[in-house]
């Protein structure tokens, strides 16, 4: 049995990379299903208030539950789709973010983009541009990894099999 308060919302996936999200920022609490690329049957429940956030999801079978307090998120930011913009309360993990408006409708992401940001008290992010991964650095040697560093000053003796044999003489032992 659910609060009472709460108003159920649907997140519904399509077929594409966006989900159907439209939530109204003045009727919070919400509870709603967003689609989640861990969880069990790719969903997760999400209830949302003014000040807290809770997942419901199952991973592997084991169900959980993520309480986290909406001063924990960085804000309420803007992404950009494929076929439309995206407003989310952006988490620093990824995982935990959550959308709240999925729209091709540029003036209703406007609009909705403020009341969202005021009323968790989150600064409105701007859209992220994607970041160029870094170059990669080249390694000054390749026996580095392999060898520790102070045996690197060192140089590489002659191996004890080889110095100790002498091939076709017989061995003498001395006997006391």
């Amino acid at each position: 049995m659910g609060h009472q308060t709460a108003i159920e919302a649907s997140a519904s996936s399509t077929s594409g990379s966006s989900s159907a999200v439209r939530l109204d920022p003045h009727s919070l609490p919400l509870r709603f299903e967003a689609h989640d690329n861990r969880a069990d049957g790719y969903v997760r429940r999400v209830e949302l208030h003014r000040e807290r956030v809770v997942l419901h999801r199952a991973v592997r079978g084991m169900r959980m539950a993520i309480n986290v307090r909406v001063s924990d998120f960085m804000g309420v930011a803007l992404r950009g789709l494929d076929d439309g913009k995206m407003l989310v309360l952006k988490h620093r993990d990824p995982s935990l973010s959550i959308p709240l408006l999925v729209s091709s409708d540029i003036e209703e992401i406007e609009m909705a983009w403020p009341m969202w940001s005021e009323i968790f008290a989150l600064p409105q992010l701007p859209e992220e541009k994607p970041i160029e991964p870094a170059q990669r650095r080249r390694r000054r040697n390749a026996i580095r990894e392999r060898r520790p560093r102070f045996l690197m000053r060192r140089r590489v003796g002659a191996l004890l099999n080889e110095a100790g044999h002498y091939k076709g003489e017989r061995e003498i032992i001395a006997r006391n």
